[in-house]
């Protein structure tokens, strides 16, 4: 999987957790947090998400790593890869 397409799973993950969040403005540098209202709950089921349908798990010392898209793709991308996805 590539960076791009790992951004896209993560999108759609955050589409279905948060229906009425405009995605198309995000910018991939910058906190998701910042810029979505995401609560730590909505993070957690993203967490959770990436478990159930891509079978990733991220151990809570890594949660950082999932702060912008672009980190998420530097972070998720080998393990997608690891997974043959």
């Amino acid at each position: 999987m590539t960076k791009d397409e790992c951004k896209q799973a993560v999108l759609e993950i955050i589409a279905d957790i948060a229906p009425d969040e405009d995605l198309g403005h995000l910018k991939h540098d910058a906190r998701l947090r910042d810029q979505l209202q995401l609560d730590s709950m909505d993070f957690l089921d993203i967490v959770m998400e990436l478990r159930k349908r891509h079978g990733i798990e991220v151990p809570e010392s890594d949660y950082q790593q999932l702060a912008s898209l672009d980190s998420c793709a530097d972070y998720l991308t080998p393990k997608f890869t690891a997974q043959g996805k």
